[in-house]
């Protein structure tokens, strides 16, 4: 049977939910916090892409969009300032703030 949509163009339509929104950039600041660079990168890029756009999150934090795709990318090795400025400048234009609680794990 094939697909009728992709992958991307179902994301990129959920992220016009607030909510979902909200949780998909919440995931990708809690794959940064258990250390899953790569997968917090790759939510990072298609949020940007379904969101901000990457020209405007660029020219909000002084950097060229190349220079933040590459950050994001796959082989992208972003310092953690970069990162953190990035994930504070989407929160400001989500209009909410992540919050870090701390949860037993399960056995």
């Amino acid at each position: 049977m094939a697909l009728t949509r992709s992958f991307r163009e179902s994301v990129m339509e959920e992220l016009r939910d607030k909510e979902y929104r909200r949780a998909f950039l919440g995931e990708a600041i809690n794959d940064m916090l258990a250390g899953d660079l790569d997968s917090a990168k790759m939510v990072l890029r298609e949020y940007i892409n379904g969101t901000v756009g990457f020209m405007k999150a660029a020219d909000a934090l002084g950097r060229s969009p190349k220079s933040l795709m590459r950050m994001l990318s796959s082989s992208g090795n972003p310092q953690a300032r970069n990162l953190l400025e990035l994930v504070a400048y989407l929160q400001k234009t989500e209009g909410a703030t992540a919050e870090v609680r701390f949860a037993d794990r399960a056995a």
